[in-house]
């Protein structure tokens, strides 16, 4: 089996001849191909060749395509920083009252330049691997973390409280905007569409806001992606232990989860249904434990899930850029020797 082989096998509950890894790499990917952050998320082509060296480099099976978080904020007119040595990042929300969704024209990203780089980035991607190694095009926020950069997110929290009319309209707004990425990276020819959604974890919004504000807009991404006939990834920060049953009612073919989440609940809930992608502390782990460290923990994962093959090996959340190499082949090698 190839990388994309591997993948897909897992995503339609079948075992694959070795277990896969995809990592959340785009910061590592960049400092070891010896580019600055700003150059990786300015130019599709180096950020894609920065994912490509790291596929050759580490045998990886798949890409996880992330420019950064800030993407459909920019294209939606939320201002936006731009470090030089880290990622994007939004400073300051676009809509300084919420009832001025009333007076937003309907969203339009096509040509935003940042859209345009993720896009160049997966077509440069699939142009160069084909359908060898498994490409997952990350769209981006989903439509209640979106809301919450054009608002803040303490205002944004407030709104859902206040004014729930004028919330679902912003809401409303940002699925329009999240449904043309997803349809402008499928065009790419990507193997899977996903999108992150962590303000709407239980670490900031209740259970029931959560199922009024977020699970109906997260299962119209899944919805829109499986039209397209592509399976669906979301990503939530945080402790999701509140909200793993909810999260199965969107539909979703895969989950990232962050290593604060229950493992031995996710392995209960997911095994037989949904692929889980992660869950290794990114930082006090990977980045800054042992390779003995690396691998206890990855061996916990496989070790638990020796009776599902609906497994990727990741990190729950973003690879920080000083993560040593020697981690990453720990984690690589032991995923490897286990089935």
């Amino acid at each position: 089996m190839n990388g994309r082989e591997r993948i897909q096998a897992v995503l339609e509950g079948r075992w694959p001849d070795k277990r896969p890894v995809m990592l959340h790499n785009f910061m590592l990917a960049a400092r070891e191909a010896g580019m600055t952050m700003k150059e990786y998320y300015s130019d599709g082509k180096k950020a894609a060749r920065a994912h490509i060296m790291a596929v050759e480099k580490y045998q990886l099976d798949g890409v996880l395509l992330d420019i950064d978080t800030a993407v459909l904020a920019h294209a939606v007119g939320v201002p936006v920083d731009f470090p030089e040595d880290e990622p994007a990042r939004v400073h300051e929300p676009c809509l300084l009252s919420l009832e001025q969704v009333k007076d937003l024209a309907p969203p339009d990203i096509t040509n935003d330049v940042r859209i345009q780089v993720a896009l160049e980035a997966a077509r440069e991607l699939k142009r160069y691997f084909g359908d060898e190694v498994f490409i997952r095009g990350n769209c981006d926020q989903a439509p209640f973390s979106l809301a919450s950069m054009m608002r803040t997110p303490a205002e944004w929290m407030m709104d859902i409280m206040m004014d729930p009319e004028h919330s679902f309209l912003l809401l409303d707004y940002c699925l329009d905007a999240c449904l043309q990425f997803i349809r402008l990276m499928a065009a790419e020819g990507v193997h899977m569409i996903s999108n992150g959604d962590s303000p709407a974890g239980p670490e900031m919004i209740s259970r029931d806001l959560y199922r009024q504000y977020a699970l109906p807009y997260e299962k119209k991404l899944v919805e829109y992606s499986h039209q397209l006939g592509l399976p669906y990834m979301n990503h939530i920060c945080g402790n999701t232990d509140l909200i793993l049953e909810d999260m199965l009612e969107t539909g979703l073919d895969a989950m990232e989860i962050d290593y604060k989440t229950d493992l031995y609940k996710v392995h209960a809930l997911y095994k037989d249904r949904v692929v889980l992608s992660g869950t290794i502390d990114p930082s006090g782990v990977i980045a800054l434990g042992t390779p003995a460290m690396v691998e206890e923990k990855a061996r916990e994962i496989l070790e638990l899930y020796k009776d599902s093959p609906r497994l990727i090996m990741n990190a729950g959340c973003a690879i920080p850029p000083n993560t040593p190499e020697a981690n990453i082949r720990r984690l690589i090698e032991v995923t490897r020797s286990y089935l």
